[in-house]
């Protein structure tokens, strides 16, 4: 019963690779005959439990709540999604974000949950940190605004360089994770080597201080919520 659980749970997060949009995408019929077996599976599973659970607390579990509602919504997305293809109309399948339910709220995926407790109690000790590192963040965006936006820069696209600032503050993100650098930084760079200062300063303190900061709070606090989740035992 286990693998059997397991084993359509993997294949109901899998439909994401299929549907549209996707590099694979199989007819939608196929698709959705998948997600009703899957569904029924999962309600199959849920209606044994309550078999040999009483009723006042089988309702009692938020886990039990948490997949009969996930059942209800994915099926109501699903007709809605299929009526509307029938009449050619565009709209996308909302339900795939309840997916990850049935991975979390069934009673073999216990390890599962107190792995995502832990995680969840995490969450606020690193707020603090997050919201230090958004600061550094927008103070950098504002200064790259004032170094570039009135400088007339162009990307090699022919595009405004650092002019919106919104769009200073998401290329910046993206260069705390080196993604695109050096790109972002060669329209000043080649407008003057001196700015090149200002972005090795920023990955000096965003990529370099602030995520090493940020890993090692989250590692240290979530292995403390496991201690004493699991009684002590050391990680």
């Amino acid at each position: 019963m286990r693998t059997a659980t397991y084993f359509f749970i993997f294949l109901n997060l899998s439909l994401a690779m299929f549907e549209e949009p996707a590099v694979y995408p199989l007819p939608f019929l196929v698709t959705s005959l998948v997600e009703v077996l899957c569904l029924l599976v999962f309600f199959g599973r849920l209606t044994h439990f309550a078999k040999v659970t009483p009723r006042n607390v089988f309702w009692k579990d938020t886990k039990n709540i948490c997949i009969v509602v996930a059942i209800l919504l994915s099926l109501t997305d699903l007709a809605i999604y299929g009526a509307l293809r029938i009449y050619n109309v565009k709209s996308i399948r909302w339900s795939r974000i309840v997916r990850p339910i049935f991975l979390i709220n069934f009673a073999e995926s216990r390890q599962i949950r107190r792995a995502f407790r832990s995680i969840r109690n995490t969450l606020p000790e690193i707020t603090y940190v997050f919201l230090l590192f958004m600061f550094s963040l927008l103070m950098f965006s504002l200064m790259a605004l004032k170094l570039f936006g009135e400088r007339n820069l162009q990307t090699a696209e022919g595009l405004p360089y650092f002019k919106n600032y919104l769009e200073i503050v998401f290329d910046l993100y993206v260069l705390v994770t080196t993604a695109n650098s050096p790109d972002v930084m060669m329209p000043a760079f080649d407008f003057s080597s001196w700015y090149a200062l200002f972005f090795i300063a920023f990955v000096i303190v965003n990529t370099y201080i602030f995520m090493s900061l940020f890993l090692a709070v989250v590692y240290n606090n979530y292995k403390k919520h496991l201690k004493v989740r699991f009684g002590g035992v050391n990680y």
